[in-house]
């Protein structure tokens, strides 16, 4: 079933849907198709602000088309690691 998803970071926010049987990892892949930022520079972070896992479907995190509807969708938090070359 789909699940309904608000992805925020400060003051950006993503409105996407998945399926309840999808990974974390697909999920970071499709917030990379949005933002360009690659899975290993992100980190997503479930409403008790707990990690979410790479391997973990988002089922796992209570994320079912019976808690993330769309008019009511479920909130994930993003962290963004920067990533800085160092030139010596």
């Amino acid at each position: 079933m789909d699940v309904f998803l608000m992805i925020r970071r400060k003051k950006l926010t993503i409105f996407t849907d998945a399926k309840d049987t999808t990974t974390v990892l697909e999920l970071k892949k499709i917030i990379e198709g949005i933002l360009k930022i690659p899975p290993q520079n992100q980190q997503l972070f479930n409403k008790d602000n707990t990690v979410m896992e790479d391997s973990h479907l988002l089922q796992d995190y209570g994320l079912t088309s019976l808690t993330a509807k769309a008019q009511n969708p479920a909130t994930i938090g993003l962290a963004i690691r920067s990533v800085f070359k160092r030139f010596d």
